[in-house]
C-alpha cells in the first residue's frame, strides 16, 4: 500500500515563466526532500542500470553532449552536467522540444530533490492542459524515486501503470492534478481556467474523459 495523501502532500509545485531560448516559456517546479546522501540520489537519477527499477528503460549515453532515451516516452541530449548537483537536458516527446534541470542539495543527512521543466507553450494549448499535462506525470515519477531511494523493490513500467489505472493509483492522479490546480491559480491564473484544465487533465490520466 502507498499512502497517497502522505506523497502528494511531500511534494512542492510552482508554475511560472521565464525569458528562454528567444522566447518566454513555462516553468513547473516539482521537488521532494529524500532520506538519502545526493551521491544516492544523484546515482537513482543517472546510473542507466537504476534507472529502470523505478522509471524506465533508457538507452544512449548519458554524458554532455550524449543522446539519450527512456523507452516509450522522451528522449533528448544532455547540454550541461555537474555530478552529484545538477544536469540540464533537452526533453523531446511527441514532436516538441522543451527542458528539464534537475538540482539536487543536501539537506541534513539527505536531499532535496527539484526539477524544472521549461517548455514553450502558447496560451492556447496552457488553457486547455494546464502544468497538470506533464506535472501529473512528474509526479508518478518522483513516487518511484522515492520507492527507490527508500529501499523497496524494483518497479516494473507494465506494474507501475497497472496500479496507475487501479483505484489507488486514479486517487493519486486526482490528487496530483488538484495539488497542480492549486500551483497554476497560486501564479496567477484565473481559477475557472485553471479548473477547466484541471478537471481535464484528471479525466485524461483517468480515462474518466472517454
Amino acid at each position: 500500500m502507498i499512502d497517497v495523501t502522505h506523497q502528494i502532500n511531500s511534494v512542492s509545485r510552482t508554475v511560472g515563466r521565464r525569458a528562454f531560448q528567444a522566447g518566454e516559456a513555462r516553468v513547473i517546479t516539482i521537488g521532494q526532500s529524500y532520506d538519502a546522501p545526493v551521491e544516492d540520489v544523484w546515482d537513482a537519477c543517472t546510473n542507466p542500470e537504476r534507472i529502470p527499477r523505478w522509471f524506465l528503460p533508457v538507452t544512449g549515453e548519458l554524458r554532455v553532449g550524449g543522446k539519450y532515451q527512456l523507452q516509450g516516452n522522451a528522449g533528448g541530449i544532455v547540454e550541461r552536467c555537474d555530478p552529484p548537483n545538477s544536469f540540464f537536458a533537452t526533453w523531446e516527446f511527441g514532436g516538441e522540444v522543451s527542458w528539464i534541470e534537475l538540482r539536487l542539495t543536501p539537506e541534513g543527512d539527505g536531499t532535496r530533490f527539484e526539477l524544472e521543466h521549461i517548455a514553450h507553450v502558447d496560451d492556447t494549448k496552457w488553457a486547455e492542459s494546464g502544468p497538470g499535462a506533464v506535472g501529473v506525470g512528474w509526479d508518478s515519477i518522483l513516487l518511484g524515486l522515492h520507492s527507490n531511494v527508500s529501499g523497496a523493490d524494483s518497479v516494473k513500467p507494465e506494474d507501475a501503470m497497472a496500479w496507475l489505472v487501479s483505484e489507488e493509483g486514479r486517487q493519486f492522479v486526482t490528487l496530483s492534478s488538484e495539488a497542480w490546480f492549486a500551483a497554476n491559480v497560486a501564479s496567477g491564473e484565473e481559477e475557472p481556467v485553471a479548473r477547466e484544465a484541471a478537471d481535464r487533465t484528471t479525466a485524461a490520466y483517468t480515462g474518466d474523459g472517454s
